[in-house]
Parts: C-alpha cells; sequence; structure tokens
C-alpha cells in the first residue's frame, strides 16, 4: 500500500453504550481528562504571560526607593485616651502638611527637578496612569498637557502681541509647569507614621539612588523649614495680638494708677481706697503676665523650633525596589495559569469536536466505540509484499500494521457469530482511515482462517485498488453487469484473503447500483462462499454512496477522526443511516493519542 494511506495504531477500548442525555459527575478521571488534552492552552497562556512579564522586567527603567524617618513632638495634655486621639489627629495633620504643595513645590525648586530632563520631561508610567485615572485626574492632565503644547507652540511662531499678554502667557505657562511637577513628585513619595509610635517614615522612588535619596532628605527638610515657619507666622501673629493687648494693659495700669494717686493725697474712705489698691494691683499683675507672654511670642519668632527632627536620614538604596522581578514572574505564572485554565475551560466547553470514546457513545447511543491510535508502520504499495502471498513462504508482511488491531477484530468476530458477515466501513470525512481500518480487518479475519473477501467500493482516490491492484484491469463495476468476470476481478492475495478493487468508473457508483437490486452480483450469493466480507464505502461527507448500499449490508462502522470530525456531523451521519434502514454496529475514533484513550 502507498504511502498515501495514513495507518493508525491501535489501543482498542470498547465502552457500553450510556443513556442518552445522562450527565455524569465530575470526577477525577474527568480532571485527568480535562488536563490531558487541554495543558498545551494552559502552557502556551503561561507562556504567553511569561514572556510578557520577562519583557517588561528587562526593559522597565528601574525604580530605586530612599527611606528618611522622622520624630515628631505633640505637646498635648490630657488623659491617655485623650492624648492617644490628639496625636492620631496631630500626625494626620503633619502627614498633609508634609504634602502640601508648598513642600512638594519648595523640595522641587531646591532640587531643580524643573531643569532635570530625567524628571521634568520623563513620560508619565503606566502606574501613575492608573493612579490618574482611578482619582479621576487624567482627563485633567491630559488637557493641562495639551494646553501646555499649544502656548508653548504660539510662543514659538513669534505672534505679535501685547506685552502684558506675553507675560501673562509665560506666567501660565509657568504655574502649568510646576503643577505637572509637584503632581509627578507627590506621585513619587510615599508618606506613612510607622505603627502607632511619633514617627512618620518618608520615601522616594526615583531612577537613581542618588536622586532617591536627595528627594526624601530635601523633603524632610523643607517640611521641617515649614514647620517652623508655620510656627513663626503663628507666634508673629500672637505677638501682634499680644502687642495691642500690652498697650491696652498698660494703658488701663496707668489710669488706675492714677486714680490711686490721685485719691491717696485726700483719703476720705477707707475701702474706696482699698478697691482702688486692688484695682491697681490686678492691673500691674495681669499687664506683667502679657508683657512676659509678649516677650516670650517675640522668642518664638526669632527663634522657632519645629515639631520634628531627623532622627535617621536617608541611604542610597543597594538594590532596585522595582521592577521586582521575582514577584512579577510570580505573579505572571499564577494569572497566566488563571488565564490558561479558563480559556482551557471555555474551549472544553464549546469543542464538539470528537476526542473521548463515551461522549460519542452517549450521542450517538452506539453499542461501542472503539479508540484506534497512531502507528508509524506502513505496508508497501507492492501487491506481492503488502500481504504474504505464500501462506507456507514464513514471510512477515502479514504482521498487524495497527498494534492491537487484534481487539477490534475479535468484536468483529463477535459480530459475525451474530451473522453480522456483510460489514461496511464509511468515514464520516474523507482522510479518516477508513480504508486502512477495512483492510486491517480483512486481513485480521483471514489470518484467523475465515474466508474473507475485501471489497474496493469507495470511489474517491487514493483507493485500495490503486494501492493493492494498480494494473486490475477489471473490478466491482465489470463484475456488477457479469457475475462471471468475478473469477479474474477477485485477487486471491492469500489463501483464505481475497480482494475484489473497484475497476474502472462509468457513470453512477457500485454503491448506488448495488442498492437498486438490478445488479448480477448478491450479497446473499457472496455469503455462500465467504465468512465475512469487508466493503470499504466512501466518506459519506463526498458521496451519498453509505446511504445508498448501508440497507444491503448486515452492519456499518463509522470511522471518525479524533480532534477533527465534529460530534454532531457523525450524529448526523448514523441517525441518516438509521432513518434508511440500516444498521450502525459502532464508530471507531482513528488517529487517537495514546495520552487520550480512556
Amino acid at each position: 500500500m502507498t504511502s498515501s494511506h495514513i495507518f493508525s495504531g491501535v489501543s482498542s477500548i470498547s465502552l457500553p453504550a450510556a443513556a442518552a442525555g445522562g450527565s455524569s459527575p465530575l470526577t477525577l478521571r474527568e480532571i485527568v481528562f480535562f488536563l490531558k488534552m487541554r495543558w498545551p492552552w494552559m502552557l502556551a497562556t503561561t507562556s504567553v504571560f511569561l514572556a510578557l512579564a520577562g519583557v517588561y522586567v528587562l526593559t522597565a527603567q528601574p525604580i530605586f526607593v530612599a527611606s528618611t524617618q522622622l520624630l515628631v513632638f505633640s505637646q498635648v495634655n490630657g488623659s491617655e485616651a485623650q492624648r492617644a486621639f490628639a496625636e492620631d489627629a496631630f500626625l494626620e495633620a503633619q502627614l498633609e502638611i508634609a504634602k502640601s504643595n508648598d513642600v512638594l513645590g519648595e523640595t522641587a525648586k531646591t532640587l531643580d527637578l524643573a531643569n532635570d530632563p530625567a524628571f521634568a520631561d520623563k513620560a508619565p508610567s503606566l502606574q501613575d496612569k492608573a493612579k490618574a485615572w482611578l482619582t479621576g485626574t487624567l482627563h485633567d492632565g491630559e488637557t493641562e498637557g495639551a494646553t501646555d503644547a499649544a502656548e508653548q507652540e504660539s510662543l514659538k511662531e513669534g505672534k505679535t502681541e501685547p506685552a502684558d499678554r506675553v507675560v501673562a502667557r509665560l506666567q501660565r505657562l509657568a504655574v502649568l509647569r510646576r503643577d505637572r511637577i509637584i503632581t509627578r513628585l507627590r506621585n513619587m513619595v510615599v508618606l506613612r507614621r510607622i505603627g502607632r509610635s511619633m514617627i512618620i517614615e518618608i520615601s522616594a522612588d526615583a531612577s537613581s539612588p542618588r536622586r532617591a535619596v536627595e528627594i526624601a532628605d530635601t523633603l524632610a527638610k523643607q517640611y521641617i523649614r515649614k514647620n517652623i515657619l508655620m510656627k513663626a507666622e503663628a507666634a508673629r501673629q500672637y505677638s501682634a495680638w499680644l502687642e495691642k493687648f500690652v498697650t491696652e494693659q498698660q494703658r488701663g495700669l496707668t489710669e488706675a494708677a492714677n486714680a490711686l494717686a490721685t485719691f491717696k493725697s485726700n483719703p476720705r474712705d477707707q475701702f474706696k481706697l482699698a478697691e482702688l489698691q486692688s484695682a491697681a494691683d490686678a492691673r500691674r499683675t495681669l499687664y506683667e503676665s502679657t508683657l512676659t507672654q509678649f516677650t516670650e511670642a517675640k522668642q518664638r519668632i526669632s527663634y522657632s523650633v519645629s515639631d520634628a527632627t531627623i532622627v535617621s536620614p536617608a541611604t542610597a538604596p543597594l538594590s532596585r525596589a522595582r521592577p521586582r522581578g521575582g514577584l512579577v514572574v510570580a505573579f505572571a505564572t499564577a494569572v497566566g495559569t488563571g488565564a490558561g485554565l479558563m480559556l482551557a475551560m471555555i474551549r472544553h466547553a464549546g469543542d464538539r469536536r470528537i476526542v473521548r470514546a463515551l461522549r460519542l457513545a452517549e450521542a450517538a447511543e452506539l453499542p461501542f466505540v472503539t479508540q484506534l491510535a497512531r502507528s508509524e508502520k506502513v505496508r508497501n504499495g507492492n501487491s506481492a509484499c503488502f500481504l504474504a502471498a505464500d501462506a507456507g513462504s514464513g514471510s512477515s508482511a502479514t504482521y498487524p500494521i495497527i498494534p492491537g488491531m487484534a481487539g477490534l477484530a475479535a468484536t468483529v468476530a463477535g459480530l459475525r457469530r451474530k451473522r453480522k458477515v456483510v460489514i461496511g466501513i464509511v468515514a464520516v470525512d474523507p482522510g479518516s482511515g477508513a480504508s486502512t481500518i477495512a483492510c486491517e480487518l480483512a486481513v485480521q479475519s483471514a489470518e484467523s482462517g475465515c474466508r474473507t473477501l475485501l471489497i474496493d467500493a469507495a470511489a474517491e482516490k487514493p483507493s485500495l485498488s490503486s494501492s493493492i491492484a494498480p494494473y486490475s484491469s477489471t473490478g466491482l463495476v465489470d463484475v456488477l453487469d457479469n457475475i462471471d468476470l468475478i473469477q479474474t476481478a477477485a485477487l486471491p492475495l492469500t489463501p483464505t484473503l481475497t480482494f475484489l478493487p473497484l475497476g474502472r468508473m462509468r457513470g453512477v457508483s457500485p454503491a448506488i447500483r448495488l442498492s437498486s437490486g438490478r445488479t448480477q452480483l448478491n450479497f446473499n450469493d457472496l455469503k455462500k462462499d465467504f465468512d465475512a466480507i469487508f466493503v470499504d464505502i466512501s466518506a459519506f461527507s463526498t458521496s451519498p454512496d453509505a446511504n445508498a448500499i448501508a440497507p444491503e449490508l448486515d452492519g456499518v462502522l463509522v470511522v471518525t477522526c479524533h480532534g477533527r470530525t465534529s460530534i454532531d456531523d457523525t450524529v448526523e451521519v448514523i441517525d441518516g443511516m438509521r432513518n434508511v434502514g440500516a444498521e450502525v454496529l459502532g464508530a471507531i475514533i482513528n488517529k487517537s493519542p495514546l495520552r487520550m484513550q480512556s
């Protein structure tokens, strides 16, 4: 037989017919089968995610993080619960001050970040865009960027405008640029309270360790400076109020002293004198107290002390903080495996191809379904080598071309004992190996000692006739008109195996002519001379021969291709043959991988 025929190995697994429409619970065997069937999907999806993760890790700009720690002093009095509540509120306020535009703006100004191309001209990262999108500021940022570009383009064009409008435009550009730098810097720093302590940690990330240290330390210093300025401004306002209050108290003290001196010069009422003396002393005490507070306020303006001090300045990080290769790879593996599993489940649920014998047996209500595996063995196209011409020659040419074919042959032998002598083999789609299976069944039957006839009724190419008897001039087509020609048309391949080639096609196919009953060839007459007759029929999807000849046979075996033939098409073929009165004995899933047999 020529290499145009695809031979498949056999591992026969016959399954009993299951109740149609029954749903079986998920079992470990089903899970194992699913993994065996769909592991390439999961592996491919995971590999894609890992590849993307690898590209990201290799191409992403490294980010280094440096941290500075500040100790904040809170002068809070009261009970322990009151102090705890007040300290929490005080620290929250300090964190907001440290993240204010003033502190961030002074930090950017001190480090001259506006003129740093690596910072000012850096495109926003995907993480920054995600943050902006979640906070609803993405559109605003894009609008500002577009406005900035439009303003700069307008200035470059050199349009004649009044000086005041040009100055206003430049100021607007400066404000937009400053706001973008502050926003970007805010995305680069993280401020948090360490546990329940009074320590604030300032973390800054940058593309270089040195820049990360500079940003963290400068931000801490600018926060302390802001704190000092705020306290000085508060002291200045308090001092201004105290100054007015001291002046008022001094005026009142002078008035009280004058009234007391005037009364002492002409004392008439000792009680009145004591009252005036008491008022003058009270005025003096209040004046002296206010004067002391005023002096302290003046000192706080000149020598303000911050509420925070640096505990630990930032140190240069030894390794990058992002991207974390191990974490990215682990995350990509988990997501890829999950996505692959989901895609595999979707594919498995919607896959209508035949991959399992049990599913086909339940859908088509078949007595048995056999799976045949691939085999690398092939028979030679030479008819002398195709089968042993001499049974006594000891030739090994009749070895089973499909390992395990004996299992399927034994099932067919059991059917033969039920008087299923004439068996047709038809494929749903061409290329499924129906001709090879018909040939091998005939070989196995002949080797068991049964007188076997193999008939080629398939009008499609390539055929058994072109492989076994390429030079035969007569065949089935001729025998239909003249039964006497069977003596010359039928070729004895072994003492127990005879082959009837197709012959030269003329008009209607032999299968259609056999169904008419007006031919000289009759299967009942052939049964007298042969114990088993196997008929190779054209594929159902390419020819109507199967429906025509199947009712004339004792039974039909339907051949499908693993992973290619649709289960819906197969059920339709089987139902069609049953509708015309044919008996479908079972089905064969050909070219099935060994790992998929179950």
